[in-house]
């Protein structure tokens, strides 16, 4: 099962991208320069993934070399760094293989939440309140949803073969969790989306709002994830900008008490918005 999660990963990966680009090129026919320009925009936050993908690879005593530089620069290095996944495990080198997949997960998951993520909820916006009949825009945003989806659940899938004794999850659990992830992510998405078409920019008050008391809420944990000051103030905000979508765990031990708090604050999202 674990050698399926990679190839699942890439096909997802490629799917997503090559929907991303029938949307640029659709909207750039169409002569929709404003709405090219942003899908445009969501590429370049991913970037920030592909260079610190770049720094993992000479710390690990790899010297990026001219055709790596140019992967990443085309947003290609995740597709190698998979591929190596999947030449590791062929050739028996199972640590080996685990070390990279652990590698490979957390990059996909930063690169889903800073630029697969925009890109779902620019599309979703275009759809309902735009072009209603748009397909390209349509099957962008849904793969873009299910590719986000599986970001998380390949990431939570890596940090069960990280735990003693544990194996690696069967097929219908992952499944379920898919399942949960989309769910979870299509609803807040679409939430905000209509939101946004009928309170315009008020919809940045209420996840602004939202952003500010899932980070001051990170903050009282005493997560030490970070050590420094800075940059653990740095990481709390960001991380309180996911939590307006999806909730990861980041603390060891029972998270019950965690997930209450998150959901609570959400449902009042949704009531409060209801209100308004």
């Amino acid at each position: 099962m674990r050698g399926a999660v990679p190839r699942l990963s890439l096909t997802l990966l490629a799917a997503e991208s090559g929907a991303r680009l029938c949307a640029i090129i659709h909207y750039l026919v169409r002569g929709q320069l404003g709405w090219f320009g942003l899908t445009i925009a969501c590429l370049v936050p991913g970037y920030a993934a592909q260079l610190l993908s770049i720094l993992w690879f000479r710390a690990d005593g790899h010297t990026p070399g001219c055709w790596l530089l140019a992967l990443h620069l085309l947003q290609l290095g995740l597709w190698k760094r998979y591929w190596d996944v999947l030449r590791a495990e062929a050739g028996g080198a199972a640590g080996e293989g685990l070390a990279q997949l652990g590698d490979v997960c957390v990059l996909r998951l930063l690169e889903a939440l800073l630029q697969t993520l925009p890109h779902l909820l620019l599309q979703a916006y275009v759809v309902v309140a735009v072009e209603p009949a748009g397909f390209i825009p349509g099957v962008s945003a849904g793969l873009s949803l299910l590719s986000l989806a599986w970001a998380l659940v390949s990431y939570s899938h890596f940090t069960c073969l990280l735990r003693p004794g544990h194996l690696s999850p069967p097929a219908a659990v992952l499944l379920c969790l898919l399942l949960w992830r989309t769910g979870m992510l299509g609803t807040r998405v679409l939430a905000l989306v209509l939101f946004a078409r009928l309170y315009s920019f008020w919809v940045f008050a209420v996840a602004g709002v939202h952003w500010l008391l899932m980070s001051f809420w990170l903050g009282a944990q005493q997560t030490d994830i970070v050590a420094q000051p800075c940059r653990w103030r740095l990481f709390n905000c960001l991380l309180g900008a996911v939590y307006i979508f999806c909730y990861i765990n980041v603390k060891p031990g029972p998270s019950k008490s965690r997930v209450a708090v998150f959901y609570a604050v959400s449902t009042w999202k949704v009531l409060y918005s209801t209100w308004m």
